[in-house]
């Protein structure tokens, strides 16, 4: 029989919903049950491609004698963490204040008025490894709630001057400058980890953000050790079983510290985020294999992740036939079968072996140095990509009969407009007019489904948008619509970006505390009002609308988004400098602050082939901090103000000086390589 979780549209919570627990949705009627009935709430908080979600599904909330004894004392929730990164957020801090670390599933056990008093992730069914079991757990805390209450009000009051602290009004913590911008880089040198990139040891999340300021100092400085550090850890991600070798696409974190064996989840905004610095490393380097790894992952977005009507779907899960990894890996006999007589050189190009790296098969890495496998198998590198891309075809079609790993296919704003961002400058920076349409097209499917007027909304499932938006989606969406304007030149994307910034500061920006909240003003009051502004595995909603009113202020001339955003960073400026793989994407936005954009304004009608040409030389060239404008009018684009003309002009400008204006795509190249190649 169906809980109260039948009638969400969430993949998690319907995977939940025919558990004998008593599950409901987080509610204010489940709310009013607890404070009804003075029980306590069990919340429990995933998400669908969570392979330890599963494990305790299986294991604890199958069970039916689990089942009855949590029904008996406890008002049970899930919640979806990827529908709900405000509850996420605030009961993430409590578990990690109780016990010092963190994770999925996350068990909280919380008053009816939604406070907190004790905390975990996973707990088995049964005490193993030093961990108590997950009935042991709930038995305590509800003998707590009858017999010791005392206690619980003691945590819960520690709790609310933890949650006090966050909603302070902020402070100026350092200078905004390049000092901040130095102490950074050299705490990212420090901490990088030489053989296998990344920074420091097992596990290994791609550090995406702190990559991406990276590759802005080299851009600014010249300094080839940084980019080193980019271009070796993004190689070894791409090389490694992190990435899917056959169909493209990253997992969510190595378990080891040098990328090979994943856990395999894939998610969207990981994905968002690598396209994005792939196709930057790509416009700075040219490096041939940092663009074939971003159209193969844009393909699989393509190909897997992509709704009919244009939405990204969110993740595929790690496990399948209930196993996790199930799907992605080969015994070394299987590959030797398909790939015929291609099967040796590949199964050396692939590190495949009898014994296998994964529970006895394979996972497919990149172990050698593609020419040094080619010279010592007597082929080309040309014959060996052949080859392998041969492959990929043969296996991904074997792979295809394979039961797949389940989609979760919400569609939640923030996620896309982070994809959205991440395809439409790989449009522009390879040309590609598939990923251009596949750009538009969901710019148009998010402010057709998930954007009433200034109002966005965080979720997407058969047809009906729910969830009001959080800052992260506000600001996500409308960085998306402002890389579509710089695409397309389409004023309407400008427009609809500059909507919603103001939106922003109308719902999300707080005078007492001088800072921006992740919920609205309007919204559903929790036992606080979330704010986290580090960056985690997504940008913060405060990173993200900091970088959009830099962008727009300066687009625009709106004096108020640029100051509001240089105050912001100067709140952060200290942690910044510290902790820079916190801060990463904050960083970006801190040295578009402190060095300025470099501002290109291209005149006349974006459909004559000659502003096209001048288009293209801009688009092809890594220019970090770009802010860029175009068009026959100004209508109000500051950048474009007395520079309309009749004939195809471009204006490159630096630090409020211009270069001589030219409609010779040769000369624009020749400004373009001088900003860079001076370290300025």
């Amino acid at each position: 029989m169906a809980n109260h979780l039948a009638g969400e549209t969430s993949p998690y919570l319907l995977q939940h919903a025919h558990n004998p627990v008593d599950w409901w949705p987080w509610s204010e009627e489940a709310l009013a049950k607890a404070r009804t009935e003075e029980k306590p709430i069990l919340l429990s908080i995933g998400y669908a491609a969570c392979h330890w979600c599963h494990v305790m599904e299986r294991e604890s909330f199958e069970d039916e004698t689990t089942a009855a004894e949590m029904n008996e004392h406890f008002v049970s929730i899930k919640v979806d963490r990827e529908e709900r990164p405000d509850l996420d957020g605030i009961y993430m801090q409590a578990t990690q204040a109780m016990t010092g670390h963190g994770g999925w599933p996350m068990t909280v056990f919380l008053t009816p008025q939604g406070e907190p008093f004790y905390a975990g992730t996973y707990f088995p069914p049964e005490d193993r490894h030093g961990m108590p079991s997950f009935r042991r757990v709930f038995s305590a805390v509800a003998d707590a709630w009858q017999n010791r209450r005392e206690q619980v009000v003691r945590t819960t009051a520690s709790m609310r001057e933890l949650y006090a602290a966050s909603t302070e009004r902020t402070r100026v913590s350092g200078a905004l400058d390049e000092t901040l911008l130095t102490r950074a880089v050299v705490t990212l040198r420090t901490q990088f980890e030489p053989r296998f990139g990344g920074f420091g040891g097992a596990p290994k999340f791609p550090p995406t953000m702190a990559l991406d300021f990276a590759l802005r100092q080299w851009a600014r400085t010249g300094n080839a050790e940084v980019l080193h550090m980019v271009q070796h850890t993004f190689r070894r991600m791409a090389r490694g079983g992190i990435y899917d070798q056959v169909g493209g696409g990253f997992a969510r974190y190595s378990v080891d510290a040098y990328w090979l064996v994943p856990h395999f989840e894939k998610m969207l905004y990981d994905n968002a985020l690598l396209v994005r610095l792939g196709a930057a490393l790509w416009q700075a380097t040219r490096d041939a294999e940092a663009r074939r790894v971003t159209e193969e992952t844009l393909g699989w977005v393509a190909r897997e992740m992509t709704s009919p009507e244009g939405g990204f779907y969110s993740s595929l899960d790690a496990d399948s036939e209930g196993h996790e990894g199930r799907y992605y890996v080969w015994d070394a006999s299987e590959l030797g079968s398909l790939l015929g007589e291609d099967a040796a050189l590949l199964k050396i190009f692939w590190g495949v072996t009898p014994e296998g790296n994964f529970e006895g098969r394979n996972i497919l890495f990149v172990p050698h140095d593609p020419e040094a496998v080619a010279k010592a198998q007597g082929v080309t590198p040309h014959e060996l990509r052949i080859a392998v891309e041969r492959a990929q075809r043969i296996l991904y079609d074997a792979r295809e009969k394979r039961v797949r790993p389940g989609l979760d296919d919400k569609i939640l704003a923030a996620w896309n407009g982070l994809m959205l961002r991440g395809v439409a400058e790989a449009a522009r920076a390879f040309g590609d007019a598939e990923l251009r349409a596949l750009a538009v097209r969901n710019g148009e499917f998010l402010f057709r489904e998930l954007v009433r007027d200034d109002r966005v909304f965080r979720s997407y499932k058969g047809g009906s948008a729910r969830i009001d938006g959080f800052l992260e989606d506000y600001a996500a969406i409308a960085l998306g619509a402002l890389a579509l304007y710089e695409l397309t030149f389409d004023r309407m994307w400008l427009a609809r970006a500059r909507r919603l910034a103001d939106a922003i500061l109308a719902r999300f920006w707080d005078d007492g505390a001088q800072a921006l909240f992740d919920t609205a003003s309007d919204a559903e009051q929790l036992v606080t009002r979330p704010r986290d502004v580090t960056d985690n595995a997504t940008p913060s909603g405060t990173s993200l609308a900091i970088e959009l009113l830099l962008k727009l202020g300066d687009v625009l001339a709106i004096g108020e988004y640029s100051e509001r955003a240089r105050y912001l960073l100067e709140t952060v400026a200290e942690p910044m400098a510290r902790h820079p793989t916190a801060f990463g994407h904050a960083l970006g936005a801190a040295d578009l602050a402190v060095r300025g954009a470099i501002e290109v304004a291209i005149a006349g009608d974006p459909s004559d082939e000659r502003f096209h040409a001048l288009a293209q030389v801009v688009a092809e060239r890594y220019l970090p901090s770009l802010v860029l404008a175009g068009g026959a009018a100004a209508d109000g684009i500051a950048l474009l103000e007395g520079r309309e003309g009749a004939e195809p002009t471009a204006y490159v400008c630096r630090a409020y000086a211009c270069d001589a204006p030219t409609r010779d795509a040769s000369a624009l190249a020749s400004q373009l390589e001088a900003i860079v190649s001076t370290g300025d």
